[in-house]
């Protein structure tokens, strides 16, 4: 039976338990410090609606070692993935047009 009022639904469980994991805060610490070096350089602010995006993403064997540099949201979170939610193209749709790869 749906729930009537979203906010009744419990997510807590899943989501806890993902994030709890050792490699998952690893990738969080790293995420928050890439942020933090980018706010002191006086790259992005908080509410800018930017994101801090690795190069080579976390999943891929990425890290702050490898280069992050500054986003818009929409263009950070628009990557192509599998049905398992696993990246499948570090090029979003767009910059994949404009290059000419279709």
């Amino acid at each position: 039976m749906p729930y009537k009022d979203p906010k009744d639904r419990k997510y807590t469980g899943a989501s806890a338990a993902y994030g709890a994991q050792p490699e998952q805060k690893k990738n969080r610490a790293a995420r928050n410090a890439a942020r933090a070096k980018m706010m002191k350089a006086g790259k992005v602010k908080k509410g800018d609606g930017k994101d801090v995006a690795h190069k080579v993403a976390f999943d891929k064997g990425g890290s702050n070692k490898t280069g992050v540099r500054v986003e818009s949201a929409s263009s950070n979170r628009s990557f192509a993935r599998d049905s398992k939610r696993n990246l499948v193209s570090e090029v979003s749709k767009r910059e994949r047009k404009k290059r000419g790869d279709n």
